[in-house]
């Protein structure tokens, strides 16, 4: 009796906890699901969100077309909101935000820097709310003023492009300030409700949660990728090195492998192309993003894991096996619900 007394007490802290960012998500839990190139498609998306999470379209380097196939795709596998990342940095950026608006796509999540002139308006203009990344204090009070709906704040701890301060550190200086003014979700290197629970105790509204979903039943990532993830440790998720500073290359973590000197040898070969004029600083960029565009191909499509890029964060060691989102999911929420109640004895 004490025991269901205990649980239910924990579940309704944690509700109640979780509550704002839930509203605004329309889901049940306030965890996102990050978007992670070729692994957030149709499949875990809709599993998510039908899980009671909130799933997000990874766009990409996607067309409009393939987007617009992707969102229908999705909408005909869950009646619940899900979200639609978009890349900032993408040629056709208004033609995306035109295709989620068709779509009547509730969020929109803007990823890889400052929004262009206009996005935050043209997307506004589609009744969908905004969702930007805020890598910095100052960056996350200028997108509050321009408009922004909700904020995620993510640290180096996770995989694919990351900055270069801790999650617990930017937790600590941006809640304070921020988590009254719009929704906070944290992100970056969480594998466990406890974690969940100490974020939300500080102000956030919920999480982002990218690498724990990878090894969900219904990924269709690779069993390859997959078996890497269960395999590896904390230490083997590692950030890119830039080896020309005047390159604009976000560093990107994932396991280590024989696709980081692959990366290495790409940087030079762009580097190159820069000093003799062949492109400018912008093509360069984008040669970069499609690089990782393909090696992230390689290893969750085709399952070559020493050759792609296998973007993990350092939570990887927490993905212990296959399983279905829904019991991760709860996993995460019954861990939260404790460590509430323990923290209040």
């Amino acid at each position: 009796m004490i025991d269901t007394l205990t649980t239910t007490t924990g579940e309704q802290r944690l509700a109640t906890r979780m509550a704002r960012g839930a509203e605004f998500l329309g889901a049940e839990m306030a965890i996102m699901a990050g978007a992670m190139s070729w692994v957030s498609e149709r499949h875990l998306v809709s599993a998510m969100s039908n899980a009671g999470g909130f799933g997000v379209i990874a766009c990409g380097a996607m067309t409009p077309e393939l987007l617009d196939t992707e969102i229908a795709a999705t909408k005909a596998m869950t009646q619940r909101p899900f979200g639609v990342n978009l890349i900032t940095m993408h040629p056709q950026l208004f033609d995306l935000i035109a295709v989620c608006g068709r779509h009547q796509v509730g969020h929109v999540v803007l990823a890889g820097g400052l929004p262009p002139k206009g996005a935050l308006e043209a997307i506004k203009e589609t009744g969908a709310k905004v969702v930007c990344f805020a890598p910095a204090l100052s960056l996350a009070k200028k997108l509050i003023r321009s408009g922004v709906d909700a904020l995620v704040i993510e640290g180096m701890e996770a995989g694919g492009h990351i900055g270069p301060v801790s999650t617990s550190v930017l937790a600590q200086e941006m809640l304070p300030e921020i988590a009254t003014q719009v929704p906070v979700f944290v992100a970056g290197g969480i594998g466990r409700g406890e974690a969940i629970a100490a974020y939300l105790d500080m102000g956030a509204a919920g999480v982002q949660l990218g690498t724990r979903f990878v090894c969900a039943t219904e990924s269709i990532a690779h069993p390859n990728f997959k078996k890497a993830f269960i395999r590896a440790s904390a230490r083997d998720a590692v950030a890119s090195v830039q080896i020309d500073p005047r390159l604009p290359v976000i560093p990107v973590r994932a396991l280590k492998n024989a696709g980081g000197e692959l990366f290495t040898a790409k940087q030079r070969e762009v580097a190159q192309s820069l000093d003799e004029g062949k492109v400018a600083m912008m093509e360069a960029q984008l040669q970069i993003e499609h690089y990782w565009a393909g090696a992230l191909r390689r290893a969750v499509i085709d399952g070559d894991v020493e050759h792609g890029s296998v973007m993990a964060g350092q939570s990887v060691g927490m993905v212990t096996k296959e399983e279905p989102i829904a019991d991760i999911l709860a996993q995460l929420m019954t861990e939260a619900a404790a460590a509430l109640v323990a923290r209040a004895a």
